[in-house]
């Protein structure tokens, strides 16, 4: 080190302003090929949703030309107003909306529960227990539909908001992303609720919960994007347009034959329109919710 120091001495101060500038140089250049790099990619996440918007204002032999045909001749604003009237779509919209709320509220409640329960107290097989949660990950869903289905129609719940939500109330998932999140907490946090003279029950929703959020809004968020986009289950458990949301009304518009890229696309643009608002005017916690648990977009 002191000989570090004994050769900068021995510099003249032109000569450290020609090294610094030339370090400055460099870490632009490294800059610049960093910032390509990230529009090149940018670019790439982009196109897919402008050329849905082009596609939606598009006519279907435009959309099916060869070579593709990205700009159309004659804007076809119209395809947004034959949505409304080739599907009902402010009923399925209705019907995601009811879903996407009554499950992401479902699973908030449960899964912070659960998962305070797993980090946090004490009681005989919790580790076994545990273990059948996880398992639950292990298993494709698609094994236990015919199950679902048997109990929903048994319930009287086909063709209803009720029959799509109910399946989807509970999340392994969610119940090991809120353990992690508990488990990170220190053990001061209850002992001081406890010498305060919290109840479990108090210490859990007024101590604990508040501080997790981050966990939450990235169950919140996972939910969210997976009951809107839900399509299996829903497909399964109703057959009138009335009682479908709008992932399986989209997809009624392609026949076995033919198919309506056109409205598709223009009732898509509409149906992504309220998600990618939502997550507009809550980009802040939705980073600080996918940093907190370690997920990637």
């Amino acid at each position: 080190m002191s000989e570090i120091t004994q050769a900068g001495e021995g510099l003249s101060e032109q000569e450290i302003d020609q090294l610094v500038k030339k370090g400055d140089r460099n870490s632009q250049k490294g800059l610049v090929g960093v910032h390509i790099l990230l529009i090149i990619g940018g670019i790439f996440m982009v196109f897919p949703f402008v050329y849905q918007v082009l596609m939606s204002l598009s006519t279907n032999a435009e959309i099916q030309a060869v070579p593709p045909k990205f700009i159309p001749d004659e804007w076809q604003f119209k395809n947004y107003a034959d949505v409304f009237t080739r599907l009902p779509f402010l009923k399925q919209f209705g019907v995601s909306v009811t879903i996407t709320v009554l499950r992401t509220v479902a699973q908030l409640i449960l899964c912070a529960m659960g998962g305070y329960a797993f980090a946090r107290m004490k009681f005989g097989g919790k580790s076994i227990l545990f273990g059948f949660v996880l398992a639950i990950l292990m298993v494709p869903g698609q094994s236990y539909l015919i199950g679902q289905y048997q109990i929903i129609r048994d319930l009287g719940l086909l063709e209803t908001p009720w029959g799509i939500v109910l399946p989807g109330f509970f999340s392994a998932f969610g119940v090991f992303l809120m353990r992690q999140s508990f488990m990170s907490l220190p053990v001061e946090l209850e002992e001081a609720a406890r010498l305060d003279g919290c109840n479990p029950w108090q210490t859990f929703w007024r101590v604990m919960v508040p501080v997790v959020k981050p966990g939450l809004f990235a169950v919140m968020i996972t939910t969210v994007l997976w009951s809107w986009n839900d399509l299996l289950w829903p497909l399964i458990v109703t057959t009138r347009e009335e009682s479908m949301p709008l992932s399986v009304g989209i997809a009624t518009l392609a026949g076995q034959h033919s198919s309506e890229f056109a409205l598709m696309m223009a009732a898509s643009v509409m149906a992504m329109a309220p998600i990618f608002l939502l997550f507009f005017s809550m980009q802040k916690r939705v980073i600080e919710g996918l940093a907190s648990s370690g997920l990637k977009g």
